[in-house]
């Protein structure tokens, strides 16, 4: 249960952190595609829901880009070389499949995940660190519902299979 209340709190933080490194990148670089900022509520400050929930305040929000705006170069080649990954792997869904290709790239992408998720986790510890206890609770109880609908959602029966004929 702590484990996924954890990997609940690692993904809100990355949703957090991801809206605000696209936030903070130059006027001349491209801009970010829209799938987190608008899929998961995120506004011009980068902080979005978690923000208006946990009430940040300007000083937390400022320090929170900071911390994410330094993470960010060390995590973005992770971020390009797993994408780089992804397409090959899509050559051998749609082509020809080569086992032993697919093998050596998805042990790539497993240590590359790796990396990505001690970075992630340091950054999240340090997000972590700047609410206030009162805050901290407030998440944990989010983390709570959300795995209490979790729950709820994979405790539900599949759908009973038509009679067979």
């Amino acid at each position: 249960m702590k484990s996924f209340r954890s990997r609940l709190l690692i993904a809100a933080m990355a949703v957090l952190m991801g809206s605000a490194l696209a936030k903070s990148q130059t006027a001349d670089a491209p801009p970010a595609p829209p799938m987190h900022d608008h899929a998961y509520g995120m506004h011009e400050h980068g902080m979005g829901f978690f923000g208006k929930k946990l009430n940040l305040t300007d000083e937390q929000k400022t320090q929170m880009k900071a911390i994410m705006e330094k993470e960010h170069p060390a995590m973005k080649p992770l971020f390009q070389q797993q994408h780089q990954i992804d397409t090959q792997l899509r050559q051998y869904v749609e082509g020809q499949f080569d086992e032993a290709k697919v093998q050596a790239l998805a042990a790539q992408k497993a240590q590359i995940q790796a990396q990505l998720t001690v970075a992630e986790t340091r950054v999240h510890n340090q997000l972590y660190a700047l609410l206030t206890p009162e805050q901290q609770s407030q998440l944990k109880e989010m983390e709570a519902k959300h795995e209490a609908r979790m729950q709820e959602r994979m405790n539900r029966q599949a759908p009973a299979a038509p009679p067979a004929q």
